[in-house]
């Protein structure tokens, strides 16, 4: 592994007003959580961090934090942006010995064509990172997974995977890292027009303008009754002048 540098400095002072006065020369804060003793608080270029992590490592790249008086072994851990600009604000470094392993995530790398696709499955990777244990000089740069012998409603869970050489999975439940869905069957729901002169269908209203009883109309199973049956709620009055239906 080629060794990455990063340079940094001491600072001053905590707090907001300190950290706006160095975002305005250009730096962001930084904090080192040591193996041992006080955090460190550190000043630094963001732009030089970016450039470090920009290889196939990414944010598990093994850095090499050069302080006045001393370097040492860090992982880029956690930061913060600004919500507008998505600029860096703040960065967390974890220091690490060589000889030490430390736990880190690692994505996760599909490979090959489930079979099931093919007979018309949807393949879903359900995990997407698996945390390792590793040195820091053996981190994996990713973690593949074999999905082509998956057929529908079968799936790969984290046991059932080999750990890279060097490193092991750490992990309290056998969780699922891909599966093959099932396709959902879209339901065809038959049309059926009601026609005056046309068997009832089951829980259709009447037909507007039918005749109660007419021949081949017979009354639909739970509809509403057609106006002037018995039992049927009492008709509209007729305007004024005019003649009320019988």
């Amino acid at each position: 592994m080629d060794k990455v540098v990063l340079s940094a400095e001491q600072r001053e002072g905590k707090g907001k007003g300190p950290a706006r006065r160095l975002r305005q020369k250009g730096l962001i804060p930084a904090v080192v959580y040591g193996r041992k003793g006080a955090p460190k608080h550190l000043a630094l270029d963001p732009t030089f961090l970016l450039k470090a992590i920009e290889n196939p490592h990414k944010f598990n790249t093994l850095l090499t934090l050069q302080v006045a008086g001393g370097e040492s072994f860090v992982l880029f851990k956690d930061y913060q942006v600004d919500p507008v600009t998505r600029q860096l604000l703040h960065a967390d470094f974890l220091e690490v010995a060589l000889d030490e392993p430390v736990r880190v995530e690692v994505p996760v790398a599909i490979v090959g064509k489930a079979i099931g696709t093919a007979e018309g499955g949807i393949l879903s990777v359900a995990t997407h990172d698996i945390v390792v244990r590793a040195l820091p000089t053996k981190i994996p740069l990713k973690i593949e997974v074999d999905v082509t012998e998956l057929k529908i409603g079968a799936s790969i869970h984290i046991s059932e995977l080999k750990a890279p050489v060097g490193c092991t999975f750490v992990y309290q439940a056998d969780i699922v890292i891909a599966f093959v869905a099932i396709p959902e069957k879209e339901e065809v729901v038959a049309v059926v027009a009601a026609v005056p002169g046309t068997e009832g269908v089951a829980g259709a209203a009447p037909v507007a303008g039918a005749a109660p009883g007419a021949a081949g109309a017979a009354p639909a199973a739970g509809a509403a009754p057609a106006a002037g049956a018995k039992g049927a709620a009492p008709a509209a009055p007729a305007a004024k002048g005019g003649e009320k239906k019988k």
